[in-house]
């Protein structure tokens, strides 16, 4: 088995979509893929009522993402992170939302190089697994290729910081929502390339646009890792072929309709702690994708899977819908 870095493929943390039922279903499709859990704040964890840090250790490689920009608190995170068994920390440079600049964390910390730097240290000084940085290639009017050298310089020099996954586009801090962010700026692979061949010691990971494992394929023969967006959520079905395509073992689950029925008992333990049938399967809507059925097993989760009392009946009768028409090799 090869020695790949453990940032060869992962999926990326998503604000109010990588919850723990997410990454669970994921985990189902794809063994080696590494999980990243939705930006969580400093605050929340540390003044927030709820258990912030919940995971299944089914999720296992996974990685918490924090946003926050005070070293101190960012370091009493990463330790209870490690305490929780998490496998990496992981320090969001990147995200460009409103609320996440009012608290001053986020893509608008790349103008602060010096203060990440100190954050990335204060967390590596406290914790023995990875800390690593996810962020762009610029902001605003500071998206030179020098601007971002400068960065990594400095965080991979002051904060010792090893590993980044660069979201190959600028962020605009005003005037584009999160989602035009991640559509409207262009990406720039090219850059990203160019920053492995400056910084050949660090390990760097590509996100941004892609959608296929060709590509995945073709951005692995420049860096060291590629992190998959929207694609994995929209058509969670590709990830079936992650474990065999990018790191040559065989998955045992990979025919949909057996991911489907292995997620049976997760839901009805969910359901018996209360939890609602839709917040697990909004999440497997994409499964069936390219499939014939696919309209008619999205339609029956959608109009049946928040009605009182649903359970994993619901998803019999959208399986019925959609099994049969599977070629037998999927």
């Amino acid at each position: 088995m090869p020695n790949f870095s453990s940032q060869r493929f992962s999926i990326a943390p998503m604000l109010d979509w990588t919850d723990r039922h997410c990454r669970y279903f994921h985990r189902q499709l794809t063994g080696d893929t590494l999980l990243y859990t939705e930006m969580v704040t400093t605050g929340a964890i540390i003044h927030g009522k709820g258990d912030y840090l919940a995971y299944s250790e089914a999720e296992h490689p996974v990685a918490l993402q924090l946003g926050g920009s005070d070293p101190a608190a960012l370091a009493q995170c990463a330790k209870l992170a490690e305490q929780r068994g998490y496998d990496e920390v992981n320090l969001n440079v990147g995200c460009p939302s409103d609320r996440v600049q009012n608290g001053r964390f986020g893509a608008c910390l790349m103008a602060e190089a010096n203060l990440v730097a100190d954050a990335v240290k204060a967390m590596r000084d406290v914790v023995s697994i990875p800390v690593t940085v996810k962020t762009r290639i610029g902001i605003d009017e500071l998206d030179s290729y020098e601007f971002l050298t400068d960065f990594i310089g400095t965080v991979a020099g002051r904060g010792e910081c090893e590993t980044f996954i660069i979201h190959a586009r600028k962020a605009w801090l005003s005037g584009l929502s999160p989602k035009e962010n991640r559509e409207i700026p262009p990406l720039d692979y090219p850059r990203v390339y160019q920053l492995k061949r400056d910084f050949p010691q660090l390990t760097i990971a590509l996100n941004g646009g892609v959608k296929t494992l060709e590509e995945v394929l073709t951005h692995l023969q420049h860096l060291d890792g590629v992190m998959m967006g929207r694609e994995a959520y929209q058509n969670p079905g590709i990830l079936a072929q992650v474990d065999q395509t990018l790191f040559g073992r065989q998955h045992p689950a990979a025919n949909p309709v057996e991911v489907v029925r292995a997620m049976y008992p997760y839901i009805e333990a969910e359901l018996a702690k209360g939890t609602y049938l839709g917040h697990v399967t909004r999440h497997m809507l994409g499964l069936f994708q390219g499939i014939p059925g696919a309209r008619q097993w999205r339609r029956h989760l959608s109009e049946n899977a928040h009605k009182p009392g649903a359970d994993v009946r619901v998803l019999e009768a959208a399986l019925a819908l959609v099994a049969d028409k599977i070629p037998q090799e999927a």
